[in-house]
């Protein structure tokens, strides 16, 4: 594991391969972990696979505030990570958070990325006229807006309810439950629920983004507990570069972790076309 100092901000990273860069941004409750198959075969290839722990997670620093996970600034780290690491542009690849991110920034920073690989939400613009399907399916997302009563819930009776979020499905809970257990983990990680996706803010339209330059890649899992297809599909209507929509439907909502040899020869194929 590496350390830098970008946007004022040590981030732990993983660093593996020469070659064309890729930029790996996990979601919650995720570290830089989720993608170790996918940085194996991407450095086996030729690509040097990069995946940090984003801001709040892993040995990366926890700003105190809500306000300090709002995505604006998250966009400004994945900025200030690739200067310091030298690199003008890249390929990027998120799931679950870090896909909204890489949304974000490829929208915001077209110049910066290759292309955009995104693996289980939609483009942040879906998010305005929520289906309810995608409401039902969320609803955790409501509860990790009460601040000390999410965080009492979760971790009560041994990580009860986060076993029952996500144990599942993902066959990292318990990575998950040992790294939120570590003290002044587990509010930070909540924090981008709660800078992000506020209720008041639930049914307003979505901010508007410039759309999506780089030829993009969507994938999504047919049996996601957490997300709907239908806002995979629609991220269409936001991408100007050439767009690609691939479904899993032997994968849930952790596709590099129960379909990773899929997903590495996917990735493979869309980079080098």
């Amino acid at each position: 594991m590496h350390e830098i100092v970008a946007n004022g901000l040590r981030f732990t990273y993983q660093d593996e391969g020469t070659g064309p860069a890729v930029l790996l941004l996990h979601g919650f409750p995720d570290t830089s972990d989720l993608w170790r198959f996918q940085i194996a075969a991407l450095a086996n290839a030729g690509y040097r696979a990069i995946a940090p722990d984003l801001r709040g997670r892993g040995g990366s620093d926890k700003p105190p505030r809500v306000e300090d996970y709002a995505l604006g600034l998250i966009v400004q780290d994945l900025a200030a990570i690739m200067d310091a690491l030298g690199l003008p542009r890249a390929h990027i690849v998120g799931h679950d958070w870090g896909a909204a991110l890489a949304w974000s920034f490829a929208s915001l920073l077209p110049g910066r990325v290759d292309r955009l690989v995104a693996i289980s939400v939609g483009h942040p613009g879906t998010f305005g006229h929520p289906t309810l399907e995608s409401l039902e399916k969320g609803w955790y997302r409501l509860l990790f807006q009460f601040e000390g009563v999410a965080e009492e819930l979760l971790a009560k009776d041994d990580w009860h309810l986060l076993r029952l979020l996500a144990g599942g499905e993902s066959p990292d809970i318990e990575r998950y439950v040992a790294t939120l257990a570590q003290p002044g983990a587990l509010t930070p990680a909540l924090n981008w629920y709660r800078a992000n996706l506020p209720p008041q803010r639930l049914l307003d339209p979505p901010p508007p983004f410039p759309p999506v330059q780089a030829p993009t890649l969507g994938i999504f899992g047919a049996n996601d507990r957490y997300l709907s297809e239908d806002l995979m599909r629609r991220s269409a209507d936001f991408v100007t570069g050439a767009w690609r929509y691939e479904y899993f439907a032997e994968a849930g909502h952790w596709i590099p972790l129960q379909a990773p040899d899929r997903l590495n020869g996917l990735l493979l194929e869309f980079l080098r076309s």
